[in-house]
C-alpha cells in the first residue's frame, strides 16, 4: 500500500505546481490519503459529492495521465468516492458489494439493478415499461421518459436500464450523466474550444442517459446542443432514456422543439409508494443491510414507513440508521429502539412540517438531497466541510428568497445564533460573485426548489 500513498502524494505535488494556490486548497487539499487499492484501481475519499464531482468532470483525467508517467510498474488509475460508498467494507450489519464491482463503465451504478427495485402500484406501469424499453433498445420507446417527485427511484429505474443493456450486450457504449454535469461539460468544451471532442464523445453513445432533464433551464445554448445530440442519435436508433421532476409539458425555460420531441416519445412517472409499498421497500432493504435479520417485528417496519413517506432515500436511510443504532449499542430492535433511533429525525420531521406555509422545509430538503446528506445532518452540529457548505448555502436561500431575520434562520438550524447565520450567508454571497462552480450549484439546486413555488 506504501507504494500507492507515495504515488498519490507525487501526484499531489504535481497538481499543486500546475494549479494555482486558490484551486489546489479548494480541491485537493481535502482529499484524504489512499484508502486502499483494488482491481486497478487506487481509491481515495472526497469529503463531499460536490469536490467528487468536480474532479470526475475536471481533473482525473490529468490524475491519471501524471500517475502513468510516474508508475510504469502496472497500469492503474485513481477513483474517487464518499467515505459511505466504502461502508460496506467495515459496516456493523452488513457488506455491500464490493466497490470494485459497483462501478462500471459509462458512470453507471452496478448495484442499480431490476432486481432490487421494489414494485408497487405507484410505479409498477413505469417498470413495465423499463423492462421493455431496456430489452429492446431504440425499438420500443425512444425517448423514454420518466417524471416524479425527489427520492422516489427515477435515478435507480434509469440505471437498471443501463445496467440490463450492458449486462446483454457488452457492445453497447451506454453513458449516463446528470443534466447539471452536461450543462457544465459543454461549458468548458466550448471554453477550451475543443467542442469536436465533445460531439465525438456523446454522438459515438448507444444508450444515452441524462437524469433531470429540468435542469437545463434557462441554458439556451446548452439546449441546442443537446437537441443536436438528441436528434443525431434518435435518428440512429440510439436509445435516450431522460428523467424530470415534472411532466415535459411542464418544463419551464425549455425550448419548444425539445419538450415536442420529450413528448413523442413514451412519458411514465413514479408516484409516492402507499404503506404498504413503502414496507415492502423496507423488507428489500433488509435483505442487502442486514441479511441475518429475518424476523424482524413488521410493526417496527410499519413504524418507520409511517412517518418517512415521501421520499424513498430518506425511508432506507432510516432504516439504516435503526438497525447501526441497534447493533453498535447491542440492543433487540423494536419499535421502542427505533423510536429512540429515530427520536432527532422524527422531531426534526415534525419541526419542519410546522413551516411549510414558506417551504422553509423543502429549501432543506433540496439542498440535502443534491449533496447527499440527510436533513437531520443538515440542521445538526457537525462541522466538517461535507456538512458546513450545504448548511451555509440553505441559510443563504432561505434569507434570499423569504428575507426572514437571521436569528429565525437560525432557529432552523439547530438554534445557531443570527451572527453565525449571517457570517454564512456573507459567505455563500462572496462565494457566488467569483466561483463559478458555486454558482452552478446554487442555480441547479434554486431550479430544484422552483416547483414547489410553481
Amino acid at each position: 500500500m506504501k507504494q500507492y500513498e507515495d504515488l498519490w502524494q507525487q501526484v499531489l505535488s504535481s497538481l499543486h505546481e500546475f494549479y494555482s494556490e486558490d484551486i489546489f486548497d479548494e480541491i485537493f487539499s481535502q482529499l484524504s490519503n489512499v484508502k486502499k487499492h483494488s482491481g486497478g484501481y487506487i481509491y481515495v475519499i472526497a469529503p463531499n459529492p460536490y469536490t467528487k464531482s468536480r474532479i470526475e468532470r475536471l481533473y482525473l483525467g490529468r490524475i491519471n495521465h501524471i500517475a502513468s508517467t510516474i508508475y510504469k510498474k502496472e497500469l492503474v488509475k485513481f477513483k474517487f468516492v464518499l467515505a459511505e460508498e466504502l461502508i460496506g467494507e467495515t459496516s456493523l450489519v452488513g457488506p455491500e458489494k464490493n466497490l470494485e464491482h459497483k462501478y462500471r463503465h459509462g458512470d453507471l451504478n452496478a448495484t442499480l439493478s431490476f432486481d432490487n427495485f421494489v414494485v408497487g402500484k405507484s410505479n409498477r406501469f413505469a417498470f413495465q415499461m423499463a423492462l421493455k424499453v431496456a430489452d429492446q433498445p431504440g425499438v420500443v420507446a425512444n425517448p423514454f421518459y420518466i417524471f416524479g417527485d425527489v427520492g422516489l427511484g427515477k435515478t435507480h429505474l434509469m440505471q437498471a436500464i443501463g445496467n440490463y443493456i450492458a449486462d446483454n450486450d457488452i457492445t453497447k457504449n451506454i453513458l449516463y450523466i446528470k443534466a447539471s454535469a452536461f450543462i457544465e461539460e459543454f461549458a468548458n468544451q466550448l471554453k477550451n474550444q475543443t467542442i469536436d471532442e465533445f460531439n465525438e464523445k456523446y454522438r459515438d453513445v448507444d444508450v444515452l442517459l441524462i437524469d433531470d432533464i429540468q435542469m437545463m433551464s434557462g441554458a439556451p445554448k446548452t439546449q441546442m446542443e443537446f437537441f443536436k445530440v438528441f436528434d443525431f442519435l434518435t435518428q440512429q436508433n440510439k436509445q435516450i432514456v431522460i428523467t424530470s421532476d415534472k411532466p415535459a409539458s411542464e418544463l419551464k425555460n425549455i425550448m419548444s422543439r425539445l419538450t415536442s420531441r420529450f413528448e413523442q416519445g413514451l412519458l411514465v412517472d413514479i408516484g409516492v409508494p402507499d404503506l404498504e409499498h413503502r414496507v415492502e421497500i423496507l423488507r428489500k432493504k433488509l435483505t442487502t443491510e442486514a441479511p441475518d435479520v429475518n424476523d424482524l417485528d413488521l410493526n417496527v417496519l410499519e413504524f418507520i414507513a409511517s412517518y418517512f413517506n415521501t421520499n424513498v432515500r430518506e425511508l432506507e436511510g432510516a432504516l439504516k440508521r435503526v438497525l447501526f443504532y441497534c447493533v453498535t449499542n447491542n440492543i433487540d430492535i423494536s419499535i421502542d429502539t427505533a423510536t429512540e433511533a429515530l427520536d432527532s429525525l422524527i422531531k426534526t420531521r415534525k419541526k419542519t412540517a410546522a413551516l411549510t406555509e414558506n417551504n422553509y422545509d423543502k429549501i432543506q430538503s433540496v439542498v440535502s438531497d443534491y449533496y447527499a446528506i440527510s436533513v437531520h445532518d443538515l440542521i445538526g452540529k457537525r462541522r466538517n466541510s461535507k456538512y458546513t457548505l450545504p448548511r451555509h448555502i440553505a441559510m443563504y436561500l432561505i434569507k434570499n428568497k423569504y428575507n426572514i431575520a437571521y436569528k429565525t434562520i437560525g432557529s432552523l438550524f439547530g438554534n445557531r445564533d443570527h451572527s453565525t447565520v449571517l457570517a454564512a450567508c456573507e459567505k455563500i454571497e462572496n462565494e457566488l460573485k467569483h466561483n463559478n462552480e458555486m454558482k452552478i450549484a446554487v442555480d441547479t439546486i434554486l431550479k430544484k426548489i422552483e416547483k414547489y413555488s410553481n
